[in-house]
């Protein structure tokens, strides 16, 4: 199948690191499947004319991760769009900041429901189309750089990444004989709207201006930048390809050198 006819699907895609990837594969001749929330219709539509506009294919989905019916509706959008399914993105997730002891168990299963159980169905639907097609795909989720390098006040979120880091292993495991793919990319600090949160809240709790937590943590990193989601969207671009053909169960870092796996 050739380059132009592919089709991937990008959870989270109305904006941020999902957005970077959804704008970086339809530049790479992907027709691209922007999915979001329902009340990310906007920005997903927005995601859609930026590679529209470079002369790219791509079209909105709304889905809900958390609903395994959603998912699976949402694979079949993509099939009907393009007539198969080549790579799904599940990059749909939710930080929140706080200490261990003041996060609620409700916020706890929100978190995991998002970040854990949102890939566990993406990852199922994708390999169910892709078996049926015979032939292989691609697999990508977000992991990220507290997947091997906690962070205080980021705990359950450290445990999500987690824990898609070992589903992504096992996934790899079980697929591999059906040409099926499976990998993570670990972002580190990336200037997005979810780390101006995590700064706000960090310097909150460290008695920093804001901004100054982010510059603090930053200081590790050996590249000398915070990253943008062209970044990880390179990364992507990589897992999505045939190039990765002989990468599967990995979580690659793309942090600019904070962490070493």
């Amino acid at each position: 199948m050739s380059a132009q006819h592919r089709v991937a699907v990008v959870t989270g895609a109305g904006r941020g690191i999902g957005r970077g990837i959804a704008e970086r594969l339809g530049r790479d001749g992907l027709h691209v499947v922007v999915a979001d929330l329902p009340h990310m219709q906007e920005a997903s539509e927005e995601t859609v004319e930026t590679i529209t506009g470079a002369g790219g294919h791509a079209s909105t989905a709304e889905v809900d991760v958390t609903e395994e019916p959603s998912v699976e509706a949402l694979v079949r959008t993509a099939v009907d769009a393009g007539g198969s399914l080549d790579v799904f993105v599940a990059n749909a997730g939710i930080a929140q900041v706080q200490p261990l002891l003041d996060y609620t168990t409700e916020d706890f299963h929100k978190m995991m429901n998002v970040n854990v159980t949102g890939v566990f169905h993406s990852y199922r639907a994708a390999a169910r189309q892709m078996m049926e097609q015979d032939s292989g795909g691609k697999i990508i989720g977000a992991a990220s750089i507290v997947a091997f390098r906690p962070f205080a006040l980021l705990s359950p979120y450290s445990a999500s990444k987690w824990a898609v880091r070992g589903l992504t292993q096992a996934a790899a495991m079980e697929w591999a004989k059906y040409g099926i793919t499976v990998n993570a990319y670990g972002p580190g600090i990336v200037g997005t709207a979810m780390w101006d949160l995590i700064d706000e809240k960090l310097a909150e709790s460290e008695g920093l201006q804001k901004g100054e937590a982010i510059k603090k943590y930053a200081g590790d990193i050996l590249l000398g930048r915070v990253s943008v989601p062209e970044d990880v969207a390179s990364l992507v671009s990589f897992l999505a390809s045939e190039d990765s053909d002989y990468i599967t169960g990995q979580t690659m870092l793309v942090d600019g050198g904070m962490q070493f796996s």
